[in-house]
C-alpha cells in the first residue's frame, strides 16, 4: 500500500486494537477472538516495520518491548508517594477509628481494599495518552520505568477520555506467571525468585523492556495522584469508579463500610479467602472515603492520618538458633541478633532474626542451641517469638550480654528508663560508621554511591573518621580502593559535591540528633531558617514550637553543647555546605496583604500559570491552598471547567475569582 493508505490504516488499527484491549483486559468482555486480535496486531506491526515514522508513541506494538535502556532516569513526584501506618490487630483498627472520629467529630465511612503485594508505581497521562511511569522510590523521587510499564497489558496506553492526570497503582505478578517463570529459570540453571513481589520488582527494573514484556505482569490502580476533586469527585470510592471508566483496572473486591465493625468483618472475610486469589495480598488498606474528611485529618511526615494498612498475622515456623551476634548502632545501642539455621518464612529465606534486647532474652529464656519459633513482624522484620522448651536436650547454652562494647571494649551502660545497653564512647568505630551510613542515606544528604561496603572501606583506609571527612575525599585516595573504578569515583565525588547544596533539613536529619526524625528536622529548619539560629535556641524557645516536645528540645540543646559536635559542624561549614533552609521560612511570610491568613482553593484549568505555580505564589504571600471547598474556605479561584468545586463554592456563598483577578491580586501583592 502507498503511504497515504498506510497512514489511514495505522490510524484504524490503533483505534481498533486499543478498543479490543480495553474490552478484554479491563471490562473482561472480549469483542473479538484472540485470532482476530493477533491478525490485526501483526498487520500493524508489519506496516510500522515498513514505515517506522508512522508508529504512534502509544501503539499497541510497544507491548512487546523496545530498545534497551541505558539507565533509568529520575522522576520527582509532584505529590509525594507516602507509605501507610500499620495495624496488626483489631485493637489497632479500633484505635485508628477512634482517632478519626475524634478529629472529624462525625461518623465517617471507610473504603476497604485488598493490599496487593507488589511494587508501587505512578502512571502519568497527558490528553489521555500514557507519557511516563515511575517507581515509588523514596516517596519523593522514583525511577523512570516508562518503557517497561508499556509492556503491561493492563496499563492503558490511551484512555477512554482525553484527560490529563496521574494515577497510582501496584504492579504485581500473578501466581501462575510466577510459577511458570521459576520453572523456566530452573530449566535454565538460574536461581528462582523468592516470591512474586521480588519477581515483579526485578522484572520492572530490567534495562531490556523485552524481558519485562515476557514476564506477564499486571497492575491494579488504587488512587488518583494529587487532588481528585479536580475531576469532580468527592470521595475515594467515586474516584475509583471514575478511573474504571477511563480504562484502568482497579480491584473490585473493595467495599465501602459505614462502621469499624464492617471493616473488621471485611478483614476477617479476606483473611480466610486470600489463598484462593490468583495474586498475593499481604493485608487490607482502610481509608477514610470522603476527601473533605481526609483533608481535615491531614498527614504526618511519612503517612496520611486518614488511612491505615492492616497486615495479616505473620506465618510462624521453627528452626535452630545457632548463635547470637552483637551489633552497635549509630546511637551506641548494642543489639543482639539471632543467627539461625536458614528457614523459609513467607516465601523468603531467613538466617537472622531480632532478639531486641537483653531483658527480652531473659524473659523468654532464649538459649543458644534452642529450637525457636520465628515470624516476620509486620511481614517484614524476622523476630524470635519463643523457644520450644520441650525440645531441649540439655546442651543449650544461656546467653549473657557482655559488660563491654564488642567494637571498642568501652564499658556498656544502661541509661535511666531504657532497656537497651549502650556504648557511650563517641569514638566507637561502629557508631562512627553507622553515623556516616545514616548521613549519606536518601532522607538525609542523599549521597549516591556510598553504602555500607564503601563506608567500611573508607574507614579501614582511615580516609574518614566522621561525616565531615567525606568532603575531604580526593580522586587519588578513592581510586586506590578495591572495586572503585574511574567512573565510580567520578560519580561519587560529584554526588558529594552536589550534596553541599541540600537544604538545612536534610543536614539536620543526617546529623543523627537523637529524637530528631525527618519531620522534626523540617519543622526546625523552617522555624529557624539557618543552623546558626537553631544553635542559639534554648529548651524554652524550642518547646514553644508546635510538634516539638520536651525530648526533642532537650536532645537538640544537648547535641549542640557538645564540643566534638561543634568541631564537626565547623569542618562542614569550612567544606562549603549550605547551612540555610531553602524553603519558605516564617520570616518570609508577610504579616498583611490580601492573601494573609486566607484559605484558598484552586480549581479548573489555568492558562497563565500552572496551579502549582499559583499555589507557591499564594503561600509566599501568606495564604494557605487546600484541595476541597468547605465552610472554612475564604476564596475559590475558578479556571476553565471548574466543576463541582465551583458549584460547592456558590452553594456556600464563598467569594469566587477568575484567573485574571488572581493574577491582578498577585501582581499588587508582590
Amino acid at each position: 500500500m502507498d503511504r497515504i493508505e498506510a497512514e489511514k490504516r495505522v490510524e484504524e488499527l490503533n483505534h481498533l486494537l486499543h478498543q479490543y484491549a480495553h474490552a478484554y483486559y479491563t471490562l473482561d468482555q472480549p469483542l473479538v477472538s484472540d485470532g482476530v486480535y493477533d491478525q490485526y496486531f501483526q498487520e500493524l506491526l508489519a506496516i510500522e516495520t515498513e514505515h517506522p515514522d508512522l508508529k504512534y508513541p502509544d501503539s499497541p506494538t510497544v507491548r512487546v518491548g523496545g530498545e534497551i535502556i541505558e539507565a533509568f532516569g529520575k522522576v520527582t513526584h509532584e505529590n509525594p508517594m507516602l507509605s501507610l501506618a500499620n495495624a496488626f490487630n483489631e485493637q489497632d483498627l479500633r484505635d485508628f477509628d477512634r482517632r478519626v472520629q475524634e478529629a472529624t467529630h462525625t461518623k465517617v465511612a471507610y473504603i476497604c481494599e485488598l493490599k496487593i503485594d507488589g511494587l508501587a508505581i505512578s502512571l502519568r497521562y497527558e490528553d489521555g495518552r500514557f507519557v511516563q511511569g515511575a517507581t515509588r522510590g523514596d516517596g519523593t523521587v522514583g525511577e523512570d520505568i516508562t518503557e517497561n510499564l508499556k509492556t503491561i497489558r493492563t496499563v492503558p496506553l490511551r484512555l477512554q477520555e482525553p484527560v490529563s492526570l496521574e494515577v497510582r497503582g501496584e504492579a504485581y505478578m500473578p501466581k501462575q506467571s510466577f510459577v511458570k517463570l521459576n520453572e523456566a529459570r530452573d530449566l535454565a540453571g538460574e536461581d528462582p525468585f523468592a516470591n512474586p513481589r521480588n519477581a515483579a520488582a526485578g522484572s520492572l527494573r530490567q534495562l531490556d523492556p523485552k524481558i519485562a514484556a515476557s514476564r506477564n505482569l499486571a497492575i491494579f490502580v488504587y488512587s488518583i495522584g494529587g487532588d481528585a476533586t479536580e475531576y469532580g469527585k468527592d470521595s475515594h470510592s467515586d474516584a475509583l469508579d471514575y478511573v474504571d471508566e477511563l480504562g484502568f483496572q482497579t480491584n473490585h473486591a473493595r467495599k465501602r463500610c459505614t462502621s469499624i465493625e464492617e471493616v473488621i468483618a471485611y478483614i476477617e472475610e479476606w483473611t480466610e479467602k486470600r489463598s484462593a486469589l490468583d495474586y498475593e495480598i499481604d493485608g487490607i488498606v482502610v481509608k477514610v472515603d470522603a476527601f473533605e474528611d481526609q483533608e481535615q485529618l491531614g498527614y504526618t511526615a511519612r503517612s496520611p492520618r486518614w488511612a491505615i494498612a492492616y497486615k495479616f498475622p505473620a506465618e510462624e515456623v521453627t528452626t535452630t538458633l545457632t548463635d547470637v551476634e552483637l551489633s552497635v548502632g549509630r546511637t551506641g545501642v548494642v543489639t543482639p541478633t539471632a543467627i539461625l539455621e536458614p528457614v523459609l518464612v513467607d516465601g523468603t529465606t531467613v538466617g537472622r532474626a531480632s532478639l531486641h534486647n537483653e531483658d527480652l532474652i531473659k524473659e523468654k529464656d532464649i538459649r543458644i542451641g534452642d529450637t525457636v519459633v520465628i515470624r516476620k513482624a509486620g511481614d517484614i522484620i524476622p523476630e524470635v517469638v519463643a523457644p520450644l522448651i520441650e525440645m531441649r536436650t540439655g546442651d543449650e547454652v544461656p546467653f549473657t550480654m557482655p559488660e563491654n562494647c564488642p567494637e571498642c571494649d568501652s564499658e556498656l551502660i544502661r541509661l535511666e528508663e531504657e532497656v537497651a545497653l549502650r556504648c557511650v564512647n563517641p569514638q566507637c568505630p561502629a557508631q562512627m560508621k553507622e553515623a556516616i551510613i545514616h548521613f549519606v542515606s536518601r532522607n538525609a544528604m542523599n549521597i549516591e554511591g556510598i553504602g555500607e561496603r564503601v563506608v567500611e572501606q573508607l574507614y579501614r583506609a582511615e580516609l574518614v573518621h566522621d561525616v565531615a571527612d567525606l568532603y575531604t575525599l580526593t580522586y587519588e585516595a578513592l581510586i586506590e580502593l578495591e572495586r572503585m573504578g574511574e567512573k565510580s569515583v567520578s560519580n561519587l565525588l560529584t554526588a558529594i559535591e552536589q550534596s553541599k547544596e541540600n537544604s538545612l533539613e536534610k543536614l539536620l536529619f543526617g546529623l543523627g540528633i537523637r529524637h530528631v526524625g525527618v519531620k522534626a528536622a523540617s519543622i526546625l529548619a523552617e522555624e529557624f531558617g539557618s543552623l546558626d539560629e537553631l544553635m542559639k535556641a534554648d529548651v524554652e524557645k524550642l518547646i514553644t514550637i508546635h510538634e516539638i516536645g520536651d525530648k526533642v528540645a532537650e536532645s537538640v540543646t544537648t547535641y549542640f553543647a557538645n564540643e566534638d559536635v561543634l568541631a564537626v559542624l565547623e569542618k562542614l561549614r569550612k567544606a562549603g555546605l549550605n547551612l540555610q533552609y531553602k524553603g519558605l521560612t516564617q520570616a518570609d511570610v508577610p504579616n498583611e496583604g490580601v492573601f494573609v491568613g486566607k484559605t484558598i482553593v484552586l480549581t479548573g484549568k489555568l492558562y497563565e500559570m500552572t496551579r502549582g505555580e499559583a499555589k507557591k505564589q499564594i503561600e509566599a504571600l501568606g495564604g494557605k491552598v487546600t484541595g476541597s471547598v468547605s465552610k472554612n474556605t475564604d476564596l475559590v479561584v475558578a479556571g476553565e471547567a471548574a466543576g463541582s468545586k465551583l458549584t460547592r463554592a456558590e452553594e456556600l456563598e464563598i467569594l469566587v475569582w477568575n484567573e485574571a483577578q488572581l493574577i491582578e491580586a498577585l501582581g499588587e501583592s508582590q
